[in-house]
């Protein structure tokens, strides 16, 4: 009987679209994903088993377009792939692990992220799946900040506020704040303890005050700072 491999059939990364070739209409679908990246980056920057993917297509069926959320999270895969990363995140290539949490970031252009998204996302697999309105203009009657849990193949709207995720060891939240200059409203992780995780740009920046609370503690020594 002749033996052969089924996942060997199936296309590669490199042989598929990259993505759904569909521009965002609004530079935060990218922006928002991105700062939640940039914070994992901080936080697990000693862990290689989790991928952050923005704008990128989840391929799940050789036969089905992809699915792009704006960002996803999975854990117990590889962190990097290579020294230029994923094309794509591709099911069969990944052990068959489906994200665990997936972003969709609401803009003016109504995408289908209240149902058909969730019917979606629901049917693949991922535990959480959370749609942000950044401008309450484009959905008034929204919260807005909407997380869902899978609970028996269907999603259930969790309670509004910080939602602790314990299957991910984080919680998802919105505040105020500044990232890359511009103050708004942007989504952030926090700790058990609902203490909001750094950005790279406020973790440089306390760095930067403790060296010169230092420098100034030295100087009424009689120290210079130089010297050390």
């Amino acid at each position: 009987m002749l033996n052969y491999d089924l996942r060997q059939c199936l296309p590669s990364s490199a042989e598929l679209p990259d993505s759904d070739d569909t521009p965002v209409d609004n530079e935060l679908q990218n922006l928002i994903p991105n700062l939640l990246e940039a914070i994992l980056a901080l936080v697990w920057q000693n862990r290689n088993d989790w991928f952050f993917g923005v704008d990128m297509g989840i391929y799940y069926a050789p036969s089905k377009p992809p699915l792009v959320p704006d960002g996803f999270l999975s854990l117990g895969v590889e962190r990097f792939i290579g020294e230029e990363g994923r094309l794509s995140y591709v099911l069969w290539e990944e052990d068959n692990i489906p994200p665990i949490f997936a972003l969709e970031v609401v803009s003016k252009t109504y995408g289908g992220e209240y149902e058909r998204k969730k019917v979606d996302y629901a049917k693949l697999g991922i535990l959480y799946y959370a749609i942000y309105v950044p401008n309450r203009q484009y959905r008034r009657k929204r919260q807005p900040l909407e997380i869902y849990k899978l609970e028996n193949h269907q999603y259930i709207l969790q309670p509004d506020g910080r939602l602790w995720m314990p299957e991910i060891g984080l919680a998802l939240g919105r505040e105020r704040g500044t990232y890359l200059g511009r103050d708004r409203e942007w989504l952030y992780w926090y700790n058990q303890q609902s203490e909001r995780l750094l950005t790279p740009e406020e973790l440089v920046y306390q760095e930067r005050l403790k060296a010169e609370r230092l420098a100034r503690k030295l100087r009424e020594l009689g120290v210079n700072p130089d010297d050390i």
